[in-house]
């Protein structure tokens, strides 16, 4: 053949083979791609025959198309074995091959009368279909420089079966996902459900069996869910063994090639159960069943998810219904009773749980706990108090010793910004799902509204004790009969024999380096949570306040005839009560004598504030004294003529207290520390942090200011009086500036 005659040959077989490439891609199945490739090669090659040989696993199965190109003829499967390697490998012409060589297929040609062929393998990078072989029963020169392009053209078939195949599951599956929606709803019973889907995976795999595995999360397990499709060997329960590889429990996931074949069922990215089939009738599993089971798998994810959503909404719209019920009950319960039983009762009957109701000091007030004993429940609230100390607003979950069956989850209450109290419920923080929180929102609210009542009740009860208590410790009590009315209210005997105690809360800070609007409202925010305490440790104690000053009134019984003993213990429990509430701060109790009558209320109150104004001016570091032990500020308290008194105390010690504020120097300190140390100069010094002759010097200061010597007895004795009446009497210091 002369060089023009075959490039016009070549060309035309490459436009040939371009035009059948392209054309070949727009086919929906494999079977009209492959039936427009043995058309089209019959039509421009004039070939006698032409046979498609597709693979199937081990195996190759030729379909011969001969004088009626409309159709082919399939022969048996021919093992690949027993086939020439070098036909799946690149182009091949008979002038390849030995005669001798023996190879079923060339043989299949040579028993068709063929005598020149040459064959093209159907693959690309990712896919080996088998070959395509085209023969013809007369000699036909074949070109060598075509090989090329018929490499190129098998690789373009082989794309288009591709393309076919995808296709062809696509048209399938639209088919199963319209024959799905036709046959199951939201209302379709799961095991319904399940029964369609594992027989349409049995008989779309040609399965022996099929069925269905879901995830439970209670015990990491998958659990068989009946019905199954016809028979399959697995267990009914798989546990997850702390591996949460599903591929671990299913070997063939998404695997072919075997006689297992399982998909997952996997909804926002968590898997919820696998779709398994086992025992193909014919061969194994191949990559069109991974894809059937795939879309089966991914609506039944898809169908089981819309399912729980819509059953998770239909309970949540009844769920909701029955807490606007208890919600009105909880309320009606609110407005009948003033205490806390009714409320914890409905709360506790709304979920079948144990619950507690605590103050904000972890006391029990309300509970409903029918499976322990009152023995039981009070080691519970010292344990949960015992976790409490510090936690102001604690809240979560309490381990308790001892008790291993009870989970005690607290919230706090809070009214107002402040924790009020707290709310337990004997359930572990696993068991709490959303409904159940806003169930536990909901009840605090109702809990906080019912200690708002209890706040005002006891807002009010306090201003009228107030009111009684500024009535009765006045000088001269004009309303006798109006007091003993108030006194009957608070169901308290006031003609038995009290002792009176005035408590005064003394800050870290002095009082010029903070301001005193903001530590006033901190003195009384803290006064108001010590008198919850207080009535709970002894309701028999009555307190109030007037002015900035804390009273408590105690039945003398109280003290057992040992009143240091009795009121050391309250100055010790009051202070632990501000460490527990954060306040830096300490108490001090001015404590007066006992009352014999109602007229003698007034009195003590007095010996109980003078007892007070010692601690604060001369008992440096004490925070306790009875005004009997107070020596001879006891004499001092009788005086009559206060005013004789301010005049005695600005005589000797006005002039130490002026030059004191204008050279910033504490004259008053100097004297006082000089005088209880009997003059012994050493002894003063050391006890001021001073040199001995900066002391000298500051009392010739002193002696020049007075205008006496420091060395009389006399002189000495009427210093220390205008001291102790200057602590006695708290008088001001500004009030002695002015004069």
């Amino acid at each position: 053949m002369d060089e023009n005659k075959r490039q016009k040959l070549m060309k035309k077989i490459e436009s040939h083979l371009r035009t059948t490439a392209r054309k070949l891609v727009k086919f929906d199945t494999e079977g009209e791609a492959l039936q427009y490739l043995v058309t089209s090669f019959r039509a421009e090659l004039e070939c006698d025959l032409i046979a498609i040989v597709l693979k199937e696993g081990d195996d190759v199965v030729p379909t011969l198309y001969q004088s009626d190109f409309r159709r082919g003829i399939s022969h048996p499967p021919i093992a690949i074995a027993s086939c020439l390697p070098r036909l799946f490998e690149g182009s091949t012409t008979f002038q390849e091959v030995d005669e001798a060589c023996t190879c079923r297929l060339i043989d299949l040609l040579r028993k068709n009368g063929i005598k020149t062929w040459f064959s093209v393998p159907i693959k690309d990078e990712e896919n080996e279909y088998g070959i395509c072989m085209i023969g013809f029963r007369r000699y036909v020169s074949l070109l060598a420089e075509a090989r090329q392009l018929f490499d190129d053209f098998g690789e373009d078939v082989a794309l288009a079966i591709t393309v076919a195949k995808k296709n062809e599951n696509q048209q399938r599956k639209m088919v199963g996902l319209e024959w799905l929606a036709q046959h199951f709803s939201l209302d379709t019973p799961l095991e319904r459900f399940v029964e369609k889907i594992v027989e349409r995976a049995g008989k779309g795999t040609n399965a022996g069996g099929a069925c269905m595995y879901l995830y439970r999360e209670e015990d990491d397990s998958f659990v068989f869910h009946p019905p199954a499709y016809g028979k399959v060997s697995g267990p009914q329960q798989i546990m997850m063994k702390n591996n949460y590889r599903v591929s671990d429990y299913f070997p063939f996931l998404e695997k072919p090639g075997g006689d297992q074949l399982t998909a997952p069922l996997v909804v926002n990215f968590k898997t919820i159960g696998v779709l398994h089939v086992e025992r193909k009738n014919e061969g194994t599993f191949t990559k069109e069943d991974v894809g059937i089971l795939d879309m089966l798998a991914n609506y039944v994810a898809v169908m089981l998810e819309n399912v729980r959503l819509y059953q998770q909404e239909r309970d949540h719209t009844h769920r909701l219904r029955l807490l606007l019920q208890y919600q009105q009950k909880l309320m009606k319960e609110t407005i009948r009773y003033e205490n806390f039983h009714g409320i914890t009762k409905t709360f506790s009957q709304m979920f079948g749980k144990a619950v507690i109701v605590f103050d904000r000091f972890m006391r029990p007030i309300a509970y409903e706990w029918g499976r322990l004993s009152e023995q039981q429940l009070q080691d519970i609230a010292k344990e949960a108090l015992r976790q409490a100390v510090g936690q102001s607003r604690m809240e979560g979950y309490i381990l308790l010793d001892g008790y291993p069956d009870v989970s005690l989850t607290v919230w706090p209450i809070n009214s107002g910004g402040d924790v009020v109290g707290y709310l337990a419920i004997d359930v572990h923080p696993q068991e709490i799902d959303d409904f159940f929180r806003l169930s536990v929102e909901l009840a605090l609210n109702i809990f906080s509204i019912q200690f708002m009542k209890q706040k005002l009740v006891f807002d009010t009860r306090e201003q009228l004790k107030d009111s009684f208590l500024h009535k009765l410790l006045t000088a001269e009590i004009e309303e006798e009969e109006s007091i003993i009315q108030y006194a009957n209210v608070f169901q308290w005997n006031i003609f038995d024999e009290h002792r009176i105690a005035v408590l005064h809360l003394q800050f870290s800070e002095s009082e010029e380096q903070v301001d005193l609007f903001k530590r006033n409202v901190e003195r009384t925010a803290l006064w108001d949570r010590l008198k919850a305490r207080i009535a709970i440790e002894d309701p028999a104690l009555l307190y109030g306040a007037i002015d900035d000053r804390y009273i408590l009134i105690v039945p003398a019984s109280k003290e057992k005839k040992q009143p240091a003993k009795y009121w050391n213990e309250w100055h010790h429990r009051i202070n632990e009560w501000m460490k527990e509430e954060g306040a830096c701060c300490r108490a001090l109790l001015g404590i007066g004598g006992r009352t014999t009558s109602i007229r003698d209320y007034y009195f003590c109150y007095q010996q109980a504030v003078q007892a007070l104004q010692v601690i604060l001016h001369s008992f440096q570091g004490t925070s306790l004294a009875f005004f009997d032990e107070l020596g001879a500020y006891t004499v001092l308290h009788h005086l009559k003529e206060l005013e004789a008194a301010k005049l005695f105390v600005d005589k000797y010690l006005g002039p130490l207290i002026r030059h004191s504020a204008e050279r910033n120097v504490d004259w008053l300190q100097t004297i006082r520390v000089f005088l209880d140390c009997n003059g012994h100069l050493t002894e003063t010094a050391e006890k001021l942090y001073i040199h001995r002759s900066t002391l000298q010097y500051r009392l010739e200061k002193i002696e020049e200011m007075l205008g006496f010597s420091l060395s009389g007895a006399e002189q000495r004795f009427n210093l220390m009086m205008a001291l102790k009446l200057y602590d006695l009497y708290g008088l001001s210091s500004a009030k002695l500036l002015k004069r």
